[in-house]
Parts: structure tokens; sequence; C-alpha cells
């Protein structure tokens, strides 16, 4: 079947929906030989029946079949829009597949529900090299409304470029956020900026996530800090370093084309019993998407555990480090992977949830 998504323009003057740009637009598909069997009309304003009949007369398609979608306040209202207008009956009834008399929607009402009136609000602080670019990180943005409406919680989010913070600033810029993450990324430019960052959340016991390059930038931070080699960094960053405790695997040091050496796909992880990421994910094996090319150095391992820093998550195939977290920090996680991929309004990642969750605990209700 063919859906044929049209706009039908409301013009103020005159107070009219206008049918004309779907009519010359259908005609235009039906000269390439493609006859629309549902029309889903983009309107600011409801359509009355008599548009919709008319709408169907003149492309040749059932009264039923076109589709009011209506503006919407967030993308979260359209499925219940669309269940309004009988989109899926339609659907079910052109491939000639049954129509289940049970649809239950009451989950993703309730997480809508949720999203409107939440009983909290946070802020928390989004530190990337891409912000004026929001869209870069729209996995993370959405992963944080899935587990607001989760916690009952408003997550506003602060945009933050990594290249504006220094070791002087950073206390103003972050003293009014109830958590701070550090994103993924790739490149030296804004490093500086987000080990700043992560050196503040560890410092002032403030909740902190870093994905991907987030967890390699609290490797750095930590190494620097607490262990003390302050010439420590990502051998991406500086291939001279003498202490790179972000580094390339021997097996990939020999790869010359770089697509070939990414960890691209889900990958499986053991999670260590007794720590926060156990909390967290409350199982033994989990699997979870990667998209990187370096890793944590193993050869500085016990020299972090001993420190504070340890590696709650294995990859059970190589012995990667996945996951590490500060064991005298109230939430304090860096993981490797992107569990913001996995997110959805059925099922919000666990550790978005819970970074939300400890988060709330700085926060502020909403009055």
């Amino acid at each position: 079947m063919v859906i044929h998504l049209t706009l039908i323009p409301y013009l103020s003057t005159t107070g009219e929906l206008k049918t004309k740009p779907t009519q010359h637009s259908v005609k235009l598909l039906l000269e390439y030989g493609v006859q629309p069997d549902v029309l889903v009309c983009r309107t600011e304003h409801a359509l009355n029946r008599d548009i919709k009949n008319k709408i169907a007369l003149f492309c040749n398609v059932a009264p039923n079949a076109v589709i009011e979608a209506r503006d919407a306040s967030t993308i979260y209202e359209v499925p219940l829009l669309m269940e309004e207008e009988q989109l899926d009956i339609v659907v079910l009834n052109q491939l000639n597949m049954p129509v289940s008399e049970n649809l239950d929607l009451a989950k993703w009402k309730d997480f809508l529900h949720k999203f409107k009136h939440p009983k909290h609000e946070v802020r928390i602080g989004l530190v990337g090299k891409y912000v004026e670019l929001k869209e870069a990180y729209k996995s993370i943005s959405e992963a944080f409304i899935h587990a607001g409406a989760a916690n009952n919680c408003k997550v506003s989010i602060e945009w933050i470029h990594s290249e504006s913070i220094t070791d002087e600033n950073v206390t103003e810029k972050f003293k009014n956020l109830s958590g701070i993450l550090v994103a993924p990324g790739f490149g030296q430019r804004g490093i500086e900026g987000k080990i700043s960052a992560i050196k503040y959340a560890r410092e002032n016991q403030v909740p902190f996530l870093g994905v991907c390059l987030g967890m390699q930038c609290a490797v750095i931070e930590f190494a620097r800090n607490v262990l003390g080699l302050k010439d420590a960094n990502s051998a991406e960053m500086d291939p001279n370093t003498a202490n790179p405790v972000i580094d390339l695997l021997e097996t990939q040091k020999k790869i010359t084309n770089k697509g070939g050496t990414m960890r691209l796909g889900s990958y499986p992880c053991n999670i260590t019993e007794g720590t926060k990421a156990w909390e967290i994910y409350k199982q033994k094996e989990i699997n979870e998407r990667h998209r990187h090319r370096y890793e944590f150095n193993n050869e500085y391992l016990e020299d972090f555990e001993k420190a504070g820093m340890i590696a709650s998550g294995i990859n059970p195939e190589g012995g990667l480090v996945e996951i590490i977290e500060i064991k005298n920090h109230p939430w304090f996680v860096g993981v490797q992977f992107h569990p913001e991929y996995k997110s959805t309004v059925a099922n919000p990642h666990s550790l978005f949830v819970n970074f939300v969750k400890a988060a709330i605990g700085i926060g502020k209700l909403v009055h």
C-alpha cells in the first residue's frame, strides 16, 4: 500500500483550508503510475467531513482513508491522534490483516501524562562540542525525555559547549545544575573543557554520566588529578603521550583503515555484583551498542581500582572495560557504549532513569 503525506495550507486572511495542493500532489503521483491508498494530511486546523469527502472524491481514495494529522504540542501525541483517526484500522484493512479488538495504549498514555504533568524538575548540563547543532545529540535528549517521565520529572537540558569551559569558569557554569552528562564525539577539540567539567562533577559530588568519549575523558581526568599522571591522555588526542590511559588495542594498531578499527554494533558486557552498574542493570550480562575506536588501557587498571575508580562492566570476549564508576561518589558512571540508542518510551534506558533519579535528589519540586 502507499501512504501519501501531504499538506493542507491554511489561509488566515480568508479562514480557509485549501485542498488544491493535495489534489495537484496526487495528480503528479498518478502521472508516475502511483495511486495512493491513504492520504495523511498535515494541517493546523481540524478537517471537517466536507473537506475530507472533497479530498477523497478528487483524489480517488476512500473517505475514511483521508487522515487528519493536526499539529501537536509534542511528537509523542501523534500516535494517539492517529488512533483517533483510526489510521491503524484503515492500514490493517488495506493489507487484509486482522484488526485487534484489544488495542491497549495505556502505557503510552501514562507516559504522556507524566511527560506533561511532572512532579519534579532538574537541570542537567549536556557538555559537548556540537551543541550548536542539537540534532547531533537527538538520541540523548530523547532518552532524557523517556527517563524523565519514568521519574515523574521534567529534564531541562543546559547545552554547554565544551570549548567554553575552563578551570576558572567551571563553577559558575555548573553551580545551578543537578547533573552533568559529557557527550560522545571524536577528535581533540573541546577535550580540556570536558575534563574540567568532569573534575567539577567528581569533586563536588554532582551526579555524572559519561558516554563513549565522555567515559574516556573521565578516565583521563582521574589519571591526571587522582593518580598524579599529569600528562595522561588518549592516544587519539596525543599519540606521543607517556601515559596513554586510553589507547588502541595492539590488534587495531596494525590496521591503517580507520573504519576497520571501529567497534560497531552490539557487544556483551558482564556486570560486577555489588557495584552501581549492578544496581542499575540488576543482571549479570547485558548487551549494548558501540561506535568507537579507542579503549581503556588495561595496563593501568590496577592503579585505577586501588585509587577508587573501578571497572564494573567488562566485555567477556576481550576483557575490555565497558563501564567505570567511582566508589566514593553518589553517582559517577562512565560507559564506553551508547545507551541512548536503545532507549524508548516503552523501555526507557535504566542508565538514564537512574541518572535522572540521582539528579532529582539535588533538584527541585515543580510548583
